[in-house]
């Protein structure tokens, strides 16, 4: 399968992107496209013609998948899609976070929030701790700090409970 994503532009890109792309690439004033990315992978820069653009790759709430057909009825899938480029004109604000919050499809507005359950909040300290424990559990050791206060314990037999019908 293909690698893909999704390029959500600006209208005023869009536009200039459609004329590059249903007109004879030499006509065109906007004669290259070209994508940078800086070294952290997630911010980058969108050139169209001489404009640059910022860009950003955010990951999408959930995972698309993307069809392509060669005879109008038989689909062929060609990728997953999670993540896309976001490229925003050159005074907006660039996102603070990784996921984007919505999704492709106005169904899925507030995607993450609406959707799914929200994370537990688990203290980071309690989670290593326990995994430490089951470590040394699972290799025949005993959990480290571990107060034992009482234990009962009595052997029944089993012909006292079911009576002798074996």
């Amino acid at each position: 399968m293909d690698e893909q994503f999704i390029l959500r532009v600006p209208p005023s890109v869009a536009e200039r992107i459609n004329r590059l792309l249903s007109e004879n690439a030499s006509s065109s004033e906007d004669k290259s496209l070209d994508l940078e990315f800086s070294e952290d992978g997630r911010t980058g820069t969108f050139v169209i013609g001489n404009d640059r653009f910022p860009a950003s790759v955010l990951d999408l709430p959930c995972v698309v998948e993307s069809y392509k057909t060669y005879d109008d009825s038989a689909l062929v899938k060609t990728a997953d899609v999670g993540q896309m480029i976001l490229v925003r004109e050159s005074g907006e604000a660039s996102p603070d976070v990784v996921e984007y919050r919505h999704g492709l499809t106005p169904p899925m507005r507030d995607a993450r929030k609406r959707r799914f359950r929200r994370e537990p909040d688990l203290n980071p300290e309690l989670v290593q701790r326990v995994e430490k424990d089951l470590v040394n559990i699972m290799s025949g050791g005993t959990v480290e700090n571990l107060d034992i206060l009482d234990t009962n314990f009595s052997i029944v037999s089993l012909v006292i409970i079911f009576g002798n019908c074996w």
